[in-house]
């Protein structure tokens, strides 16, 4: 999806790089990028180092960095093009929690088209966009680390790491503290479900749906503050 956009904008000088977020590494996210073929830096992030750094609890988000490495868009979501997914038919013999799960993805709130637009006039016009924020706007919008987020990225760390020597268990225990920590941490959801495999709803005693009625699917893709 990005490697379009990046042929579009790389010659006006920028550079796209996209970072997967999968403890698995290779083994899961590999194939998916090895389909898409990029000609950009395409990453993969299995310790969600990025998540530390930068604050990002979902994907897709994206991180405006300029040539002298300032930030000058902190994480927010970043869908390069309008999914498919939000235009997916509910099947008519769909059971009734089907049809809930595919009718709450069409409800996500996707920007496409106000976020690839506002990243082309940032390209076009450097600081003098519109959108570039300052030092200090990046900081009031940056996600601030409470000790409990903290917490939840040791849990979380632990919990790869055991899953690593094949402790499941203690692992699960480990990804269960990270979720309660920081329940709208996407990324550590997302990442301790698979390793859970086609188990993970009992494993873990709840779904995605189930979770995102909890959060609330307006708050899963927050609106984009463009203006």
């Amino acid at each position: 999806m990005w490697q379009g956009l990046r042929s579009e904008l790389h010659p006006l000088g920028v550079e796209i790089v996209t970072i997967a977020l999968d403890t698995r590494g290779v083994e899961t996210a590999g194939p998916w990028i090895a389909k898409a073929a990029p000609q950009h830096p395409s990453l993969i992030d299995r310790t969600h180092l990025v998540d530390a750094l930068y604050g990002v609890i979902n994907v897709p988000s994206g991180i405006w960095i300029d040539e002298d490495g300032n930030i000058v868009r902190p994480p927010e979501p970043a869908h390069p093009q309008r999914p498919g997914y939000l235009d997916r038919e509910i099947p008519a013999d769909a059971s009734p929690d089907r049809r809930e799960a595919i009718a709450l993805v069409r409800a996500l709130h996707v920007e496409s088209e106000r976020y690839v637009a506002a990243l082309r006039d940032w390209v076009r016009l450097g600081r003098a966009s519109r959108y570039a924020l300052g030092p200090e706007e990046v900081v009031r919008r940056s996600r601030p680390r409470p000790i409990e987020e903290a917490t939840a990225a040791a849990h979380f760390a632990l919990g790869q790491a055991l899953d690593a020597r094949g402790a499941r268990d203690a692992a699960t225990a480990h990804f269960r503290a990270a979720h309660r920590l920081q329940p709208d941490n996407w990324t550590y959801r997302r990442d301790a479900w698979s390793l859970a495999g086609t188990e993970h709803e009992r494993v873990y005693g709840t779904s995605w749906v189930e979770e995102v009625k909890r959060e609330g699917v307006e708050n899963y893709y927050p609106a984009l503050r463009l203006e």
